[in-house]
């Protein structure tokens, strides 16, 4: 009775561990799907999809087109890889000439110094005047750990920390740069754009169905004790199969 209760509890967890991966599976085609509809669709204002409120997941990748001025910065976020490299990604703080509030800007990754991690890279002046930016609507990252009004570098994407190390008040979400302009239509330096988001969809899918294949594996297993059991309660019922003699065993004798 115990191995029964046993099965039937692995037979549980297995069913609800293939749901949990058949979520992830769906969580990632529905990214995808979201990728296929924003990523390379036309640019809209940016106050139509970023204002006072966080970004909500159906605007995630939207790309959007910004013009005004780089108003501080940069700031770099550490610990963040590139091609399997892994360095920084450079900030900004971009005014629009429309004088609302300011937004953040991920303008791209900067390879780490040649001196160490502990020696932040040298990085190319913003452009000064008007710039344009072409780029995708992104949600802040969580904040990790706390930072001080002044500091060169943060730990993450985090809107709330690039605000206090830049002293100012930011929209709550990011623009992940794709490009930008110069009035002459020109592009000024920047560092090195971010690598496209990941699409593939995982092995999410296998491991559910794998999941779900292990719900009979319990009983199955219950099945084969109870067997043995009774074969070695009942000796008599289940003789021992006769022992195959070999052609070269019988030439011997």
């Amino acid at each position: 009775m115990g191995a029964l209760v046993l099965a039937v509890l692995f037979a549980v967890a297995s069913y609800h561990l293939g749901f949990w991966q058949y979520h992830r599976y769906e969580a990632k085609v529905e990214r995808n799907t979201l990728l296929d509809d924003h990523y390379a669709a036309d640019p809209v204002a940016l106050d139509t999809v970023l204002t006072s409120e966080p970004v909500p997941p159906s605007q995630e990748w939207t790309r959007v087109e910004v013009t005004g001025e780089y108003v501080g910065g940069p700031l770099l976020v550490r610990g963040r890889p590139n091609n399997s490299v892994v360095g920084f990604e450079e900030l900004a703080v971009l005014a629009p000439d429309d004088g609302g509030t300011p937004v953040l800007v991920n303008r791209g990754w900067v390879a780490p110094s040649d001196s160490g991690a502990s020696v932040l890279p040298q990085v190319d002046p913003l452009p000064t005047g008007t710039v344009t930016v072409l780029g995708w609507v992104r949600p802040s990252e969580s904040s990790r750990g706390d930072v001080a009004p002044g500091a060169e570098q943060i730990r993450s994407v985090s809107v709330a920390d690039a605000a206090t190390a830049l002293d100012t008040t930011l929209r709550p979400g990011v623009v992940r740069m794709e490009e930008e302009a110069l009035p002459d239509g020109s592009a000024p330096p920047r560092p090195e754009p971010l690598e496209p988001p990941d699409r593939s969809l995982g092995v999410n899918l296998a491991y559910a169905y794998q999941w779900w294949m292990f719900m009979g594996l319990g009983f199955l297993l219950v099945v084969l004790g109870v067997r043995r059991e009774e074969r070695l309660a009942n000796p008599d019922r289940y003789p021992p199969k006769a022992k195959k003699v070999r052609i070269w065993d019988e030439e011997d004798e």
